[in-house]
């Protein structure tokens, strides 16, 4: 819904702007009648909020005016008034659609907009108005109030739509690693390791970063480019198998790189998950710290699943060796503080594959 709001205030624009653009109101704004005539020219609004006591033309008689033209007089008005006297009978007189008194909630405001918009009212509709709210303290707080309630809606609705690409990234890189290694708990496993591991090191800032939990899941997106003849070979890759294997980190990000959910650490942990602490990893080759935070930390995570599960190529190592190869890859493979949060937390991570394995 488009709102044009004329009004000389520019406080109270700006409150009302800020809490109609949380529930996906566009608010356009005009400070007085020849602003707002230029407004309704340029965009036609589908409702028009007039304040009564601007400056020069007033709103009820910019209101009049709207009115009478052919051009603009079925564009459903509101006027605001901060007087209770003979507004009524004023505002029918010069055709409005609606008044409201000042003080007033912003979402009773919106909830008169929106039905004025839909044609659901065809006679003037008053705002209820709680008598002992007068001042503009008690009006601060009726928009404060509302701003937060249309804040925590957001962020429900926020939270199940993230959970929804959740489940849905969930799902899909299920069904990659199918594909690859026939089990279905990798991308589970992995998630878990990483996220353990980089909250031992103080990662939190890591984590913060929603893109950072899409990234350890779809790490091997870019699989779906590789032939199943690569993948699942039961013998070790030819240097051209292993060179198109190692493709896989850049088509992921490819792939993934016009997701907005997925912009920021957890691009980067596509890309560069396969780096190495000495500079001997792929794509890029890229040397210790120039290595992304999220890449290194998943490196261990990765690298510790894959020794520990079964591949079409080999059998599973025990968590020992496992735990052994990690430790002798120590500033070689990987970076050697995320070897030491692996040492740390290695109980936990213990515990994370024995509760998955059951589940």
């Amino acid at each position: 819904m488009r709102i044009l709001l004329v009004d000389d205030d520019p406080a109270l624009r700006t409150l009302l702007r800020t809490t109609f653009e949380v529930a996906d109101v566009d608010v356009v704004e005009a400070p007085d009648a020849r602003a707002a005539r230029r407004k309704i020219n340029a965009a036609r609004p589908d409702v028009i909020v007039l304040d009564i006591g601007m400056p020069g033309t007033t709103g009820l008689e910019l209101c009049e005016e709207l009115k009478a033209s052919e051009a603009t007089k079925e564009i459903p008005i509101i006027l605001l008034t901060g007087s209770n006297g003979s507004t009524s009978s004023e505002a029918k007189r010069v055709g409005a659609d609606a008044f409201v008194l000042k003080p007033f909630s912003p979402l009773e405001l919106l909830s008169v907009a929106e039905r004025l918009a839909g044609g659901l009212y065809g006679v003037p509709f008053r705002a209820t108005r709680n008598e002992k709210a007068a001042g503009p303290q008690e009006e601060l707080l009726l928009y404060a109030r509302d701003l937060r309630h249309l804040l925590e809606v957001e962020r429900g609705q926020r939270e199940l739509l993230n959970s929804a690409y959740m489940e849905t990234v969930s799902a899909l890189a299920s069904a990659l690693e199918s594909k690859d290694t026939g089990t279905r708990a990798h991308s589970q496993r992995v998630q878990s390791y990483a996220t353990a591991l980089a909250r031992s090191m103080g990662g939190d800032s890591i984590m913060r970063d929603a893109s950072t939990p899409y990234g350890f899941l779809l790490h091997d997106v870019g699989k779906i480019g590789i032939p199943d003849g690569i993948l699942q070979k039961p013998g070790p890759l030819s240097s051209a198998e292993r060179r198109r294997m190692q493709t896989h980190t850049v088509l992921g990000e490819a792939m993934l790189s016009n997701v907005a959910f997925l912009k920021g650490e957890g691009l980067k942990i596509v890309r560069s998950h396969h780096e190495r602490w000495d500079g001997r990893g792929y794509p890029d080759a890229l040397v210790r710290e120039e290595i992304p935070i999220g890449a290194r930390i998943f490196a261990v995570a990765d690298a510790l699943d894959a020794m520990t599960s079964h591949r079409p190529y080999r059998r599973a190592m025990s968590w020992d060796a496992a735990r052994a190869e990690i430790l002798e890859q120590r500033k070689r493979q990987f970076d050697p503080d995320v070897v030491d949060a692996f040492l740390a937390v290695e109980d936990h991570l213990r515990g994370i594959r024995r509760d998955l394995a059951a589940a």
